[in-house]
């Protein structure tokens, strides 16, 4: 990930879209990249669907992750597509738990400006003048913002506990039977 400390626009001539969200989603958005200011940028894929999406030729380079499923095969992928030179990487970020350890490990690995598109099709660049943007989009997905805020922190506090009172529970079980069976005789 680069760019994000800087107003510098990426020198490249292509941009990996990783489909990690609904089929749905990447079609809708194919066309607004398209025709807005990604239409000079080749444009590539990494996707855990098989078909294209429509909006998305041939001629594009697509990436299945099925295909990768190695280690090594994984490094040959980062490899392949580092040498791409990616100026651009977009996101699928929609709240289905769809390829996330992929998607993070390319926008992580990649040195490209990644922008994250979220399910209604909007979008929003991962850069500090959007930190407090980046910041209600994850305090949103980990279900800590308005009252959902305070049932999660509520059962992050209590859970402890719990696990302590059910060990307790069960090693007063199986003490008072080992304890019935050694004296019953």
């Amino acid at each position: 990930m680069r760019y994000v400390l800087s107003n510098r626009s990426p020198e490249g001539r292509r941009l990996l879209l990783i489909e990690s969200g609904s089929r749905s989603l990447a079609e809708g958005i194919l066309p607004h990249l398209q025709s807005d200011w990604a239409e000079r940028y080749e444009l590539d894929l990494v996707t855990c669907y098989g078909g294209l999406p429509k909006g998305l030729g041939e001629s594009n380079r697509v990436y299945r992750v099925a295909d990768y499923g190695s280690p090594e095969k994984r490094k040959e992928l980062l490899a392949e597509l580092r040498s791409r030179e990616y100026a651009y990487i977009g996101m699928i970020c929609s709240a289905e738990p769809i390829m996330t350890k992929w998607k993070w490990m390319l926008a992580l690995r990649i040195p490209a400006k990644v922008f994250i598109i979220n399910e209604n099709g909007d979008y929003f660049w991962i850069h500090r003048e959007n930190a407090a943007i980046v910041r209600e989009f994850v305090l949103t997905r980990m279900g800590l913002e308005g009252a959902g805020a305070i049932r999660t922190i509520g059962r992050l506090l209590l859970f402890p506990f719990a696990v302590l009172y059910l060990l307790l529970y069960a090693f007063a079980a199986h003490a008072g039977r080992r304890f019935r069976l050694a004296f019953k005789s």
